[in-house]
């Protein structure tokens, strides 16, 4: 007992003791980066002792310098109780666990980590500072930050752009506490990337700025080729230039042009120049261009606008009755066609689809189909396709048919349904017949491209055979189809009746071959005409002329006749053949004006001046007359005669009465029925100019006139003519007047001619 007080009495004492030394300060974890000066606190109260600091356990000595620790030393007064320890230029190896120790007052402070943080060494890219990929290639950047404490952290860039998904892996060193840091970035290289740069940049706690470095990338890839077409949209037949314009790494080697994976030899260059046709639209154009690193293809279809063209044909079908039924028609065009699909000889439009689906069919849907495709503005196409539908037989013979009493006739049976009739009969009266002959009948098949037509031919018809229904029944697989047919008597014309009309009908022809020939005849007359004209104006009026009585002593010898004369003499005079005189005045108005166009020499050359004024002229009037005689008068009819030309002039005169005419006039008949006597007479008058002797200007010749009074005593022959018309044929006017004349206003017509 006295042993165990003893003891506790001592350790009374020693917690005394305790109670009056302490730390004030202990050391604390801190971190340092390498290089760096750091401070561990320990301060003791009450403590006059020695105070020494253990690393990792170990002791590092007593004293203010530590002389086995160089960059170790003890900073701080004793008399205050501080014994700090301070470490400079922080190493890796400083990196421990650190205690203060007042030994001779057994008391130890806590422990405190120092950590010593190592910077990574400069990041290294792999490869860096350029490197040479291939597109296409996929490649993996590689960045390493060695000997980091802690372990480094790495990020990529590209062209400044921070890059995700880069894979990352550490490695510790031996020393255990340094690590190496590697990141993977996996990249696939394109044309694009020429000359791009990637940076990796290493950051620590001892370095949070971090470190970085670059890498530049040169790409090589085989051309990049772009294919343009100009112009982009042609109509079939028109030429379009193909332009390859490429970009390659290294540079280009060739081109090579193809069609449709046809190659074209003579492209070579970068452009191909070609006339397009459809298939441009379906088959591809195709631009090769290589270098050392490859070849790059590239195509490209034309807008080709072209007509319909069939690609997948509509076939015949056949089918049972009661099926349903796919026609399919495939057309191509461009712009994008209408398709239609209708009935032959119908217009109701089935599908616009490329397929024509009919259900449960039957034989009233069988026959020819129609698919039409149209392009608008450019063109159409069509195909027709066969539907059969097997059933019964159908006939579609006329139920009346006709035939001619005595002679050979036909009633026909005509099956174009399928299958073929495997059994065609003919039934009348009591009779049957399927083929052969049987009395005046006999019955033929044949085949045709759309069916079976079966004849029966009846020799001698006969009145009881159009009293007679004929049965024609016909039978297949499907079962019979049956049609009755009448014979009906055809009426024929009597072969005089024939005769006759052909006969008419020649007679008719000839008539108005006559006629036409002798329409041309007169045309033709007339114009050989003799009518000279001058290079001056030529008026010419023409007008109706009623009867006249020509008198013999008013003509001269026709040697003195100018041409007018002739002209006028041709028209007035006696005609020998009175029909050929009426069918002269009959002739139509353009007609009379056709002739006297053919008659002019100058072709309108004088009459560019026509519509200028012309001379003062005299006007000398001239009549033709025939001899007198008892009761004669040759009338003639009214016409509608008008003669004109490029250059001449119609004008219309009225006629002056019987007391115009001079007073030596020998007494004649009357006039002609329905004709005033002395009223009107018709004139000719010729101008344009001078004087005559024998008609000199002066006033005291009068004016000659023709009526149907008395017509004057002139000691001449019939039919002579005057002489000033023979001695002044040059005149350039005369005109023929009439009272029954359309033409009773005056009007003009000219014709010029530039040479």
């Amino acid at each position: 007992m006295r042993i165990l007080f003893l003891c506790l009495l001592t350790l009374a004492d020693t917690h005394g003791q305790v109670a009056q030394t302490r730390f004030v300060e202990e050391p604390e974890d801190q971190t340092v980066v390498a290089g760096q000066r750091i401070v561990l606190s320990c301060v003791v109260l009450n403590y006059s002792g020695i105070v020494q600091w253990t690393k990792d356990g170990l002791a590092l000595g007593m004293g203010q310098g530590l002389k086995a620790w160089p960059r170790y030393r003890i900073v701080g007064t004793a008399d205050s109780g501080q014994y700090n320890l301070e470490i400079t230029d922080a190493e890796l190896s400083d990196d421990a666990v650190y205690e203060c120790q007042a030994t001779e007052a057994a008391l130890r402070s806590r422990r405190a980590k120092l950590t010593v943080l190592i910077p990574p060494e400069d990041p290294t890219i792999d490869g860096a500072p350029e490197i040479l990929l291939r597109a296409g290639t996929p490649y993996n950047l590689t960045c390493r930050a060695r000997s980091a404490k802690p372990a480094a952290t790495i990020v990529w860039y590209r062209d400044g752009l921070q890059q995700d998904g880069a894979i990352t892996s550490t490695e510790v060193l031996p020393d255990g506490k340094r690590e190496t840091t590697t990141s993977q970035l996996a990249i696939n290289p394109t044309d694009l990337d020429i000359g791009r740069v990637f940076s990796c940049r290493s950051t620590n706690d001892a370095i949070p700025a971090g470190k970085e470095t670059f890498v530049k990338l040169n790409v090589h890839h085989p051309p990049t080729v772009t294919l343009s077409i100009q112009p982009q949209t042609v109509q079939e037949g028109e030429r379009v230039v193909f332009t390859c314009m490429a970009t390659a790494n290294p540079e280009i080697k060739g081109y090579r042009w193809a069609k449709g994976g046809v190659i074209i030899e003579d492209a070579k260059e970068n452009k191909y120049d070609t006339q397009v046709d459809y298939t441009f639209f379906t088959e591809p154009v195709s631009c090769e261009v290589h270098n050392d690193i490859g070849s790059t293809n590239v195509s490209t279809l034309v807008d080709v606008h072209f007509a319909p063209r069939i690609v997948v044909d509509p076939k015949p079908t056949v089918t049972d009755i009661g099926s349903d039924v796919t026609l399919t028609c495939v057309w191509s065009g461009n712009p994008p066609l209408t398709l239609t699909w209708t009935k032959k000889e119908s217009n109701m439009v089935l599908s616009n689809s490329n397929q024509l689906y009919l259900k449960s069919v039957t034989q009233a849907d069988a026959g020819q189909y129609v698919c039409k495709a149209i392009v608008p503005r450019i063109g159409v196409g069509e195909r027709e396709v066969t539907l059969f539908v097997n059933g019964p037989p159908i006939i579609s013979s006329e139920a009346v048919q006709y035939a001619v009493r005595g002679d050979r006739g036909k009633v026909e049976c005509f099956i174009g349904s399928t299958p073929p009739p495997d059994r065609i009969a003919w039934a009348w009266k009591e009779n049957i017949l399927e083929a052969g002959t049987l009395e005046r009948y006999t019955v033929e098949r044949t085949n045709t491209g759309s069916g079976v037509l079966s004849t029966l031919t009846i020799n001698n018809v006969m009145d009881a055979d159009f009293q007679t229904r004929y049965n024609c029944t016909a039978w297949n697989s499907f079962g019979p189809g049956t049609a009755i047919i009448q014979l009906e008597e055809k009426e024929v014309l009597p072969v005089g009746i024939i005769a006759g009309a052909t006969i008419g009908a020649s007679i008719l022809v000839i008539s108005v071959l006559i006629a036409l020939a002798c329409f041309l005849y007169r045309r033709r007359k007339g114009s050989r005409k003799d009518v000279t004209l001058r290079k001056l104006d030529i008026k010419v009026e023409t007008v109706n002329r009623e009867p006249l009585t020509l008198h013999a002593d008013r003509e001269e010898d026709t040697a003195s006749v100018s041409t007018a004369t002739r002209v006028m003499k041709a028209i007035y005079s006696s005609f020998k053949d009175d029909v050929d005189l009426k069918q002269d005045l009959r002739c139509d108005t353009i007609d009379t004006r056709e002739e006297y166009e053919l008659k002019d020499p100058t072709n309108g050359y004088y009459n560019v001046r026509a519509h200028e004024d012309r001379p003062s002229s005299r006007t000398v009037l001239y009549a033709d007359y025939r001899n007198p005689g008892p009761a004669r008068y040759d009338t003639r009819p009214p016409s509608r005669l008008s003669h004109s030309s490029g250059y001449a002039q119609l004008n219309t005169y009225s006629r002056g009465p019987t007391s115009d005419y001079n007073a030596e006039a020998a007494p004649g008949p009357g006039p002609p029925p329905g004709t005033a006597g002395g009223e009107t007479a018709s004139q000719l008058s010729y101008e344009n100019y001078g004087g005559h002797a024998a008609f000199p200007a002066g006033a005291g010749y009068a004016t000659y006139r023709l009526g149907y009074g008395q017509a004057p005593s002139l000691d001449r022959a019939p039919y002579d003519a005057y002489d000033p018309m023979g001695k002044y044929a040059s005149a350039t006017r005369f005109s023929y007047t009439s009272q029954h004349s359309d033409y009773g206003q005056r009007f003009q017509q000219r014709m010029q001619t530039h040479v």
